[in-house]
């Protein structure tokens, strides 16, 4: 048995409208669209929240590195101070020479 053909589509309206009448099938129609609705915005909403739950744990667990993947390296501080600092000036006069005392002549 396939699908209903366009007659026994007709007879089943009829049978509708002699039931229901012609003032009440739009108010079931609009019942029956705002049931769907309510159900689609039900099933995309818990779609979401599975998704978010999913990326949640994803985010969660430590992955192992892929092979061949580049790893970030650790700077490490150098023990020894630059240059510039050990020159015995302070750090915010690096690179400036203290002013000599000028005498006029």
């Amino acid at each position: 048995m396939g699908t209903p053909g366009p007659l026994e589509l007709i007879l089943i309206f009829a049978v509708v409208l002699l039931i229901f009448g012609a003032k009440r099938i739009p108010e079931i129609a609009r019942g029956i669209g705002k049931g769907i609705r309510e159900f689609k915005d039900a099933t995309n909403e818990i779609s979401k929240e599975l998704d978010v739950e999913d990326k949640r744990q994803q985010i969660d667990q430590p992955r192992a590195p892929q092979q061949g993947a580049p790893q970030a390296r650790q700077q490490q501080a150098s023990p020894e101070p630059a240059p510039s600092e050990s020159s015995g000036t302070s750090s915010s006069n690096s690179g400036q020479q203290e002013p000599s005392e000028q005498t006029s002549s």
